[in-house]
């Protein structure tokens, strides 16, 4: 039997504008919108390192919006521009939010993303 849907959201407008959630929990499962980096006014541009930390701040947001940490990542989906370019750095910092926790990722290479400035795209399944 499933349970009520619970939401979360960033508070942001245009997430209601486009019909969309950033987290949506049935049962034990969240799921995690594609998350960047954003502030509760707009994109904020920077270097992939300041781009990849602050995304990782908003799926912070998302997962205490439930009531849960980074240790309930079950699947991590990396959308990263020039992967060549921008792997290493982008990587790094990952490992340094993850802390030795390992949820199972891919890491998916694309040409654009949703702002032309963006250059990173997290989203995930995460359990409670």
């Amino acid at each position: 039997m499933i349970s009520k849907a619970k939401i979360f959201d960033h508070g942001v407008a245009w997430e209601a504008g486009n019909s969309v959630t950033q987290g949506y929990q049935v049962n034990n499962t969240i799921y995690i919108s594609g998350q960047f980096s954003h502030d509760q006014n707009a994109f904020v541009d920077g270097d992939i390192e300041a781009q990849t930390r602050l995304t990782l701040e908003n799926l912070d947001q998302v997962l205490a919006g439930f009531g849960i940490k980074k240790s309930n990542l079950a699947y991590i989906e990396i959308y990263l521009i020039k992967p060549q370019e921008h792997f290493e750095a982008s990587v790094r910092v990952f490992k340094e939010y993850l802390a030795g926790h390992r949820p199972a990722a891919t890491l998916i290479g694309v040409t654009e993303l949703a702002s032309p400035q963006q250059l990173v795209e997290i989203s995930a399944i995460a359990h409670t």
